[in-house]
């Protein structure tokens, strides 16, 4: 059983939207707002050429960074501005802007899911072949004409 088809449209807008709701409340810092809407710009490159493999792996691989990057930035900054006494709707606002930047973070991994299913339906090939075995050997073949004697092969 597959993963079911969702579209890209669909997963930038969610992103976009989480996104912006995130940064309601100014508590996180600039390089978390850009690193993000970086990467839904690759989205919206992704969805301009749709027989490109090549956008849909930059925004997977962004995907994945971002992954850890608002990971980081969440945790070094909820600290520093939940210790700070906010009042009324300032209060909520800062916990919806919480709450949507780790609904975000959460829904991320999910999306890679379904973005590296659409990497493979476009013709996307991630084979990663680390055969060290056939590495080392490379190494000490002798294939020469030349050196034939010397490795102690006879043709």
């Amino acid at each position: 059983m597959g993963l079911p088809v969702i579209n890209l449209k669909m997963i930038i807008t969610v992103h976009w939207l989480l996104t912006t709701w995130g940064c309601l409340y100014f508590w996180l810092p600039p390089p978390y707002i850009w690193s993000n809407y970086a990467v839904l710009a690759i989205g919206v490159w992704a969805i301009a050429q749709r027989d490109s493999v090549d956008a849909l792996a930059m925004y997977l691989i962004g995907m994945v960074i971002t992954i850890l990057l608002d990971i980081i930035h969440i945790a070094v900054n909820y600290e520093r501005v939940a210790d700070i006494q906010i009042g009324g709707t300032a209060r909520d606002q800062f916990r919806f802007s919480v709450g949507m930047a780790i609904l975000s973070l959460l829904l991320k991994p999910v999306s890679c899911l379904f973005v590296y299913q659409m990497y493979k339906e476009r013709g996307g090939d991630c084979n990663l072949n680390i055969d060290l075995d056939s590495s080392i050997d490379s190494r000490f073949t002798c294939d020469s004409v030349e050196s034939r004697a010397y490795c102690g092969r006879s043709s």
